[in-house]
């Protein structure tokens, strides 16, 4: 029965079954069959291929394209651009991520005038108010004093500043301190290259809030101009 069936099977394969339409061969069992190679396993040679690179020797690249570009250094000349340089000036008016510019010069007439226009962004949180006393301490007091009265460590070995609380010092608008801070003002130098500008607001916050006990920044701001309009 088994060789009989196995030769109809046979014969409808060699002949095709009644609909006239031939059949595919049995497959053979699975250990007479070559195995397909597995996309890993081809992979995995093709990754050993170019592993073996010694000191003198190269391994095989793959798209060595992406691993070496056209990189020119900085000052090496560049047959790409215009004028044969590699690094480019900035355009004109460029600035630096996170700089902000400060439109004011030195002296009397400048700092006036930035007390005038300058606002003080920060609001006296007690945040803030910690932040510029820190800054404060390290980098004031040795001058200005811990209260602000000009008696500082090193006051003595250098004409003393004026104390916050004088009647002048009193009369600066907070845009105007701030404008001492960054450019400097007779024996203090500027300080714009050891403090960013929201740390020297901050430092003005602390100075009129805290030393000059003027509270609020626009409270300081308005007494100050009042002031200053008295004084004229």
């Amino acid at each position: 029965m088994t060789f009989g069936g196995t030769a109809r099977r046979r014969g409808r394969w060699l002949h095709g079954d009644h609909s006239g339409a031939p059949l595919r061969p049995p497959e053979p069992p699975l250990a007479g069959r070559a195995k397909p190679v597995r996309p890993a396993i081809a992979i995995a040679l093709l990754v050993a291929a170019g592993c073996g690179a010694d000191g003198n020797t190269k391994s095989l690249e793959y798209f060595p394209d992406m691993a070496r570009g056209p990189a020119y250094k900085a000052y090496a000349p560049n047959p790409v651009t215009r004028d044969g340089l590699t690094l480019q000036r900035p355009v004109a008016g460029t600035i630096a991520r996170g700089y902000q510019p400060f439109h004011y010069g030195a002296g009397e007439p400048e700092a006036v005038r930035a007390g005038h226009e300058l606002t003080n962004p920060y609001r006296p949180t007690p945040q803030v108010l910690e932040d510029g006393k820190f800054l404060y301490q390290t980098y004031c007091l040795v001058c200005h004093g811990a209260a602000g009265k000009g008696d500082g460590p090193i006051a003595s070995k250098i004409p003393p500043p004026p104390s916050y609380k004088s009647a002048r010092v009193l009369a600066f608008p907070p845009g105007r301190i701030f404008h001492v801070v960054t450019m400097g003002s007779g024996k203090m130098q500027s300080y714009a290259t050891q403090l960013a500008a929201d740390e020297r607001w901050k430092v003005v916050t602390y100075v009129t809030t805290v030393l000059q006990a003027l509270g609020d920044s626009d409270t300081a701001a308005a007494g100050a101009a009042n002031k200053t309009g008295e004084a004229q």
